[in-house]
């Protein structure tokens, strides 16, 4: 484990002095040993004293082991042990200046909770809720005094997250979201500010990458590990990627964990069309594959091991025809290619009778890119430039036929771009591609919670990057990838499928017009 928190007495000008924290589960735990090592007093009270008894006894552990592995220094371990208090009550909170609480992720337990705590604290006491996914107005609306709740969501495991949000509801006083910024600050975490809204930024940004996955697995354009390896392979920012799938990670987080809030976002938003949940992880969810604690979610797991199908070898073509590259503005990355491959490309104003033919669409399927050129679909393959496809440059391509290519240049293609070791994925035609559709998706969720102003620009970048462990933030990515490629992207699916999930939003728009970045306010 590391960490960067203090393991000094919280000083004579710190935001608060003793802090509270109700609830002794894996959140409650890791806040009380994250404040407990930064030199900040903490009390520890659960409804369960064995609960109670083995948080206490894990801490203390932690703390060990911290100091056996040249973290902390024997006196850092022992003065933080020291500073780790248990409570039999509630009434021992009450000299308490923050109280946090994490308990079940119930409104009703939490209102409850809140109202007692009131009649046991100061009036100038912070009640701080911890929930992922609950409004802060509407427990704060329980209480006598709404101004003195914000919310205060930490990440798991708490101690090794290093951001978190801290929610302004719309009673909260500006002076508390203050005094909790300062504290996070003091631990060495990073804080971001919020508006309360459904998901906050982390949990309302991480909508695009799963849900647009599971649509496109929806539409069957490519099966589940295929999604996977593009996702993983063919991202690179910079050589960074995604370290999971997005599969990988429903399985991992478990889907009786992320379907329930992929369906409460959406239907707190009013049924927002960008945050439509799937049926598909509804009926495995009713079929109780929830993941890797089930043995069985997306993939199958042995032991703990994700079991993965072998990928098909790519497929022997004795002769390759020439290739004729569909013009616009990526044609010569394409001809490049495939010329740095030993492919014979035809410089001609049309495609002569045998070439297979290339075209590089954004936004769009192969068929309506070949019906809109009058090209000859038969032997049309869509290739995705998104990122770089040049020999030494790339880990993953991904081609797309139509339904009328075939099998002949189909293979060709493949076995073309196979041929210096580099993985290929072939889709069935569908709009996007996958890359194109997920990270348009990422960067369109994260523009839209910057026009709607929940957070700053650079909070929602930092929040996203860190609690979801993004390669960039969204608005950094919608950079990275070009704003008018990520417009071209969105405006393209949007006009071919009709469905509003892919419209373009205000601040996206703008900011591709005028040339400038995603992050820059207004």
């Amino acid at each position: 484990m590391n960490t960067s928190a203090s393991n000094t007495p919280a000083p004579h000008s710190a935001p608060f002095r003793n802090i509270g924290v109700v609830g002794s589960g894996a959140m409650g735990r890791g806040i009380a040993q994250l404040f407990a090592q930064s030199g900040y007093d903490v009390h520890l009270y659960d409804s369960n004293p064995t609960a109670l008894a083995a948080a206490l006894s894990g801490i203390g552990e932690t703390f060990t082991m911290l100091v056996d592995k040249g973290r902390l220094k024997a006196a850092e371990g022992e003065a933080a042990r020291a500073r780790l208090h248990a409570v039999d009550g509630l009434p021992g909170l009450a000299g308490c200046d923050l109280i946090v609480e994490a308990i079940v992720e119930r409104l009703d337990a939490k209102r409850e909770l809140f109202t007692a705590l009131e009649a046991l604290v100061a009036d100038d006491a912070v009640l701080a809720t911890n929930t992922s996914s609950l409004s802060v107005t509407s427990i704060a609306a329980a209480c006598r005094r709404p101004q003195r709740v914000a919310g205060y969501h930490f990440f798991n495991p708490v101690p090794l997250m290093k951001v978190v949000e801290v929610v302004h509801g719309m009673r909260t006083a500006a002076g508390v979201v203050e005094r909790l910024v300062a504290l996070t600050r003091s631990t060495g975490h990073l804080p971001v500010v919020a508006q309360d809204t459904p998901g906050f930024i982390v949990n309302h940004a991480g909508r695009g990458y799963g849900t647009e996955a599971l649509k496109a697995l929806g539409e069957g354009a490519a099966d589940v590990p295929t999604i996977d390896l593009i996702l993983r392979e063919q991202v690179s920012f910079d050589g960074k990627g995604f370290r999971l799938g997005p599969f990988e990670l429903l399985d991992l987080t478990g889907l009786d964990v992320s379907q329930p809030v992929m369906e409460s976002i959406y239907r707190q938003f009013y049924d927002e069309p960008r945050f439509r949940p799937s049926v598909i992880a509804a009926q495995r969810l009713a079929a109780g594959l929830t993941g890797r604690k089930a043995g069985a979610g997306f993939y199958l797991h042995e032991d703990g091991r994700q079991e993965v199908p072998p990928q098909a070898p790519a497929p022997k073509v004795a002769t390759l025809p020439p290739v004729w590259v569909a013009p616009g503005p990526r044609a010569d990355l394409v001809s490049a290619a495939v010329a740095a491959l030993g492919g014979t490309v035809q410089d001609t104003q049309r495609p002569g009778d045998e070439a297979l033919v290339l075209v590089s669409p954004l936004g769009l399927d192969a068929s309506a890119t070949a019906a809109s050129a009058g090209l000859p679909a038969e032997r049309v393959m869509a290739i995705d430039t998104l990122f770089p496809i040049a020999p030494g440059q790339c880990r993953r391509r991904v081609l797309m036929p139509t339904p009328a290519t075939r099998a002949d240049y189909r293979d060709a293609a493949h076995a073309l771009f196979a041929s210096d070791g580099a993985g290929v994925s072939v889709l069935r035609d569908s709009p996007g591609f996958i890359a194109q559709r997920v990270l348009a998706m990422i960067v369109s969720i994260g523009t839209e919670i910057a026009q709607r102003r929940i957070a700053s620009p650079a909070d929602i970048d930092t929040a996203v990057r860190i609690g979801l462990g993004y390669p960039l933030g969204p608005l950094a990515m919608g950079d990275a990838l070009g704003t008018s490629t990520v417009l071209t992207i969105l405006a393209n699916m949007h006009a071919l499928t009709g469905d509003p999930r892919y419209r373009p939003g205000a601040w996206l728009r703008r900011r591709a017009q005028l040339g400038l970045s995603l992050l820059h306010e207004d």
